[in-house]
């Protein structure tokens, strides 16, 4: 997982909030933690599955999605929610089948669909709309998604974007690079843009949550 921005002990106490969890996903949380893979941890994905469930989403699409971890969050939403579809997209086939065995597991198969490629151009060639979306691809990549995440997803739906502080560097005048520059375009974007209602929750490395009210 990455290094929070809030200190240890807040981290450690929010976590300590989030309800038990299955021990194939705590297994994975061990796995991120062994191999340095910046899955979005449990406050995140406790946050991420509260958005989903308060929206009743039934379809949800991610633009990069890891091992499965994020998908495990937004699965077992849309299995409470009634069913339907989470998609899971990566660019890499070792990543895409680790993520099947860990879903299969916890017994989300039915709800998670696999798509290998990149995460845009998938987005583009599957048919929405979309009730969520959460975009965590190459930070100097988001302003390009925006467009097509906002033609894909419906109005009243919600956008999630991980990364949005970027360890603190949105706010450091001195860090010009590709991927900061990239996360404060995308974040200007949708808050300069009226269809949109937003806000950046400080939780990890924070997450931009936006609401698509037009």
């Amino acid at each position: 997982m990455t290094e929070g921005l809030l200190p240890d002990k807040l981290d450690r106490y929010l976590e300590a909030l989030v309800p038990p969890r299955a021990p194939e996903l705590v297994e994975m949380e061990a796995i991120g933690k062994r191999i340095h893979f910046p899955i979005i941890g449990p406050t995140c994905g406790q946050a991420c599955y509260l958005v989903a469930r308060m929206i009743g989403a039934r379809s949800v699409f991610e633009l990069g999605s890891g091992y499965g971890y994020s998908t495990a969050w937004f699965a077992r939403a849309v299995q409470e929610n009634g069913g339907g579809k989470v998609y899971h997209v990566v660019w890499d086939d070792t990543l895409s089948a680790q993520a099947r065995r860990h879903l299969e597991a916890l017994g989300y198969a039915p709800y998670v669909e696999y798509r290998v490629g990149e995460a845009i151009e998938v987005l583009r060639a599957t048919p929405g709309p979309f009730d969520l979306m959460f975009l965590d691809i190459d930070k100097e990549a988001y302003p390009d998604a925006l467009p097509v995440m906002a033609a894909k997803l419906r109005r009243g739906g919600v956008l999630i974007a991980d990364n949005a502080l970027r360890h603190g560097g949105v706010a450091d005048g001195r860090d010009r690079s590709p991927s900061t520059e990239g996360v404060r375009r995308f974040t200007r974007m949708v808050a300069d843009d009226p269809a949109w209602i937003s806000t950046i929750i400080p939780l990890r490395d924070g997450m931009l949550v936006a609401w698509k009210q037009a």
